[in-house]
């Protein structure tokens, strides 16, 4: 591999073999650790040093719970506020003008930089003319390294201030940019999550309850148009090998996040289910497809071989949609037999955009390689439509590139 001109965090950033850690990463590449990259990681050990003093007491803290106690805030990342909950945005009780419920979809966005701003001011004409009232964003909410504690200011110039009149609920997942360990965007420190876990009680738009977690349109009927299924998939789509037995991919993390979506993709009464996580099941993009991410095909981890067997286990013919980030592309694959119905659709172009080709070959209704752009989904009972956007930035302007519908529910089709 060759990395003299690598950028300090580059995307492209893979092991030279499959589940390394990131010590053994970085004795296999001396010439990485001593680029700019290198630099990057001294820097951050110093931040991390200076954390620990405070991180230290923390750890005690929940040390002294009992056992139970302990365990449930482990498992579901569920972070205590540092200050007074905030009066969140709220959530849609009802449908738009057009009698449906409207979803802003964007992916990879935390920047900072003018490409997220010019996205976001094109979805903000977008969402004023649609009545969009919730927003979706699919993980690399903090790149490159994610947020060093709940009140980073990056929280602030990545994400507040691009969606400023924005000004709804975000349902946000966690991506390997936010679990960075060592290496930028190895996704090789899950337990930084619990950060943006925590950051969410700060923030009027920020929606994380927790690490995994649901929402539904209209919220708190017993019927819902919409369910979103919002998964952790870090653990077990790193580019590196986890350290930390409780997020080893059959470690009781995975364990209890696998039975909490088997079990609330059961008892869900939605007319549309959508599963939301930051890495693809199927994707045409450079990273690939789960089970051969990057190329690979040996290790548990970088592969990902153990997320695509919960995607096709638990997930595929039983949610309607699959919204993933991760390439920075935007694709609505088409579902087939593989997928028993369920659509795949790659959403990551909203701050980085891809290099212009195919990788794969997986059957698509439309998919873009080049430019940046957003997605927006409409619901209700009668049909599901997805408006696929492009951006040009240095205009800030959208324009509606294709557009997908359809009116059967997937588990309408199990059930015939």
């Amino acid at each position: 591999m060759v990395w003299d001109n690598a950028p300090m965090c580059d995307d492209d950033l893979i092991p030279p073999h499959p589940d390394l850690t990131e010590a053994q990463w970085l004795r296999a590449e001396p010439e990485l650790a001593d680029g700019p990259v290198g630099d990057r990681v001294r820097a951050m050990g110093i931040v991390r040093r200076r954390a620990l003093l405070g991180g230290a007491a923390a750890g005690a803290a929940l040390a002294a719970l009992p056992g139970s106690a302990a365990a449930e805030a482990r498992t579901t990342g569920a972070a205590r506020p540092r200050t007074a909950a905030v009066d969140k945005f709220p959530f849609p009780q009802r449908p738009n003008g057009q009698g449906e419920f409207a979803i802003l979809v964007t992916g990879d966005a935390g920047t900072g930089k003018e490409e997220q701003h010019a996205v976001a001011a094109a979805a903000r004409e977008v969402c004023r003319r649609e009545g969009i009232g919730v927003a979706v964003g699919l993980g690399d909410n903090i790149y490159e390294n994610g947020p060093e504690s709940d009140t980073d200011d990056e929280f602030r110039t990545k994400f507040e201030e691009p969606n400023t009149g924005l000004d709804m609920p975000w349902l946000m997942v966690l991506g390997n940019h936010d679990c960075s360990g060592l290496l930028p965007g190895s996704g090789g420190d899950p337990s930084r999550g619990d950060r943006e876990v925590s950051y969410a009680r700060s923030s009027r738009r920020w929606y994380m309850p927790s690490r995994y977690y649901t929402a539904a349109l209209p919220a708190g009927g017993t019927d819902p148009v919409i369910e979103f299924f919002a998964l952790d998939t870090n653990p077990v789509a790193s580019t590196v090998a986890q350290l930390d037995p409780h997020y080893y991919w059959n470690g009781p993390y995975m364990r209890a996040q696998r039975a909490w979506l088997d079990s609330a993709l059961t008892a869900s009464r939605a007319r549309w289910k959508v599963v939301i996580g930051h890495h693809p099941y199927l994707n045409n993009g450079k990273h690939g497809s789960a089970g051969s991410y990057d190329g690979f095909l040996v290790g548990h981890y970088t592969r990902g071989i153990h997320l695509k067997e919960l995607y096709e286990e638990v997930v595929v013919g039983r949610a309607d949609l699959i919204l993933s980030g991760h390439d920075h592309t935007l694709q609505l694959l088409e579902p087939t037999t593989r997928t028993a119905g369920t659509r795949q659709i790659v959403c990551g172009a909203s701050s980085k955009s891809g290099d212009g080709k195919a990788h794969g070959k997986h059957p698509a209704t439309w998919q873009n390689f080049s430019d940046h752009g957003f997605m927006v989904l409409k619901v209700s009972d009668r049909a599901m439509t997805v408006d696929a956007y492009t951006v040009d930035v240095p205009s800030r302007t959208a324009r509606l590139a294709h557009t997908t519908r359809t009116t059967t529910p997937v588990d309408t089709l199990a059930r015939h």
